[in-house]
């Protein structure tokens, strides 16, 4: 899936069927869907991935404590830039998602 069909699944009801489920996450936090963004990152917070999209979360929120504890759980620097950056680096991390130099774009 390109980081484009990613973008335009958020118009549908429900996400893309295959979906990993940090993209899941990320879908949800793309819809503004926070609680169920933040349920799929708590359910997996062995990983780093998830522990980013958990970062990010809470920095959504404003909570920039909590945010810098995921952050350093998740072995990242704190964000300080834009959120939707935060968000499109976020979804372009996922090995599920085509790299501009696979897709030809």
């Amino acid at each position: 899936m390109t980081y484009e069909n990613f973008v335009a699944s958020l118009s549908a009801t429900q996400p893309p069927a295959g979906l990993s489920s940090v993209l899941r996450g990320l879908w949800h936090a793309g819809r503004q869907e926070w609680d169920l963004a933040h349920t799929v990152a708590q359910d997996h917070d062995y990983d780093p991935m998830h522990n980013w999209l958990h970062a990010y979360l809470h920095r959504q929120e404003a909570d920039l404590a909590n945010a810098a504890y995921w952050y350093r759980r998740a072995g990242r620097s704190v964000a300080t830039g834009p959120l939707p950056d935060e968000w499109m680096q976020l979804v372009k991390a996922q090995p599920d998602i085509e790299s501009e130099a696979k897709s030809g774009t």
